[in-house]
């Protein structure tokens, strides 16, 4: 087996990873072997020498995502082994291999024991994401393995980590396909398809996270006026057509996410004179245009990404659901959201309460919503639930 570097703990700062706590913090080590690299393997060992973990090495708050609590060689085997658990894990719910898409996520990071990766399946093309320097190192292992693991369930990979590395703009050269071509960037989720831009759109091309609550708010559309805040490339939009939305109003501040999303409704609905795009700030659109709907989606991009930032995002909540309540007709139908892994469901809860009270409206809770089961939460790691949402009923 080959010889890792190591990184000691301080004393007593184990007991998170004997509750397989899959992150170590940099206020937990007490030092290192000289030479460690940004996105080394280390040997994580305790004052008295025992082994506790391996994992990837990086500077910053989390500085080791552990990969295994067992001492054995990350290695083809390794990843082959947590691949096949993965795609397992999928089709026994029922998600890889359905008959009505093609589109959804095979490895979730810590979610499936695979810290700081993640894959988006999209029809024959599969998207690898780095969110740590170790997992940007392997990419060509993992890719290779995959493609076995796959067995001709995806014909490409593209790799797309420029914005989720702390390099940055120097991954843009390797940003691209590491294995196969196809530039086919349709995919089909729930019957709908969707043009997936994989080269410059958030994430890997799209949110998959929000599949499950789309399909609940096409129940939701029928006969009613819709409004699609923050609308990315229109998913939700696409399903409240389907569902028999009277109208629908999809706005975002970038105009080549409006113009994906008309493309996307033009695409299932050609001609379909019912949808209408605003390329519009979001706060802007609900102070400066009249008019009121029946139902609203407020699916804002995260308001904090580290705890620094809660106070001023707990704010931002408040504001937006305030404004989104004022324009929502009696009877209507609210469906908000916070991506922000710093905000836990209470927080996000008390702030929409907030925001109630203070539009002075009675609301009634629906439903609880959160990620959906190919997003999967690993019990030992509880801030993998970074996904929330409500929806109410509002008089």
């Amino acid at each position: 087996m080959e010889k890792y570097k190591q990184v000691y703990l301080k004393k007593g700062k184990e007991e998170s990873l004997k509750r397989f706590h899959p992150w170590i913090f940099s206020g937990a080590i007490s030092h290192m072997d000289d030479g460690i690299a940004e996105g080394d393997l280390v040997r994580v060992i305790l004052k008295d020498g025992s082994f506790i973990a391996l994992g990837h090495y990086q500077t910053g708050s989390i500085a080791v995502r552990v990969l295994s609590f067992e001492e054995r060689p990350i290695d083809d085997a390794f990843w082959k082994a947590r691949l096949e658990s993965a795609l397992k894990m999928r089709i026994a719910i029922g998600i890889a291999d359905s008959p009505s898409g093609n589109t959804y996520r095979l490895v979730h990071g810590e979610g499936d024991n695979l810290p700081g990766l993640v894959i988006d399946c999209y029809g024959k093309t599969a998207v690898m994401q780095a969110h740590s320097m170790g997992m940007h190192r392997c990419r060509k292992e993992i890719c290779k393995v995959l493609l076995e693991v796959m067995k001709g369930r995806i014909e490409n990979v593209f790799y797309k980590s420029e914005s989720t590395l702390p390099l940055g703009d120097d991954l843009e050269d390797e940003t691209g396909f590491i294995y196969g071509g196809n530039v086919d960037n349709i995919a089909i989720e729930n019957g709908l398809k969707f043009h997936i831009d994989w080269l410059k759109g958030q994430k890997t091309g799209f949110f998959i996270d929000q599949r499950d609550n789309r399909a609940l708010l096409e129940k939701y559309s029928r006969g009613r006026s819709v409004l699609n805040m923050f609308c990315y490339t229109g998913g939700f939009s696409v399903y409240a057509m389907r569902g028999g939305a009277k109208s629908v109003h999809s706005v975002d501040s970038s105009a080549k996410a409006i113009e994906l999303a008309k493309a996307n409704v033009e695409m299932n609905f050609p001609g379909d004179n019912r949808h209408e795009a605003f390329s519009e700030d979001a706060f802007k659109f609900l102070d400066e245009h009249e008019g009121k709907y029946d139902l609203i989606i407020l699916d804002p991009p995260a308001f904090a990404k580290h705890r620094s930032a809660l106070h001023n995002a707990l704010k931002g909540y408040i504001r937006l659901n305030l404004k989104g309540l004022q324009r929502i007709e009696s009877g209507g139908i609210l469906f908000t959201f916070s991506c922000s892994q710093a905000v836990n469901k209470d927080q996000f809860r008390a702030a929409v309460f907030t925001a109630a009270a203070q539009a002075h409206r009675r609301v009634r809770i629906l439903h609880q919503l959160h990620q959906p089961a190919d997003h999967p939460i690993n019990i030992y790691h509880p801030e993998g639930e970074y996904l929330k949402g409500l929806v109410l009923y509002v008089e």
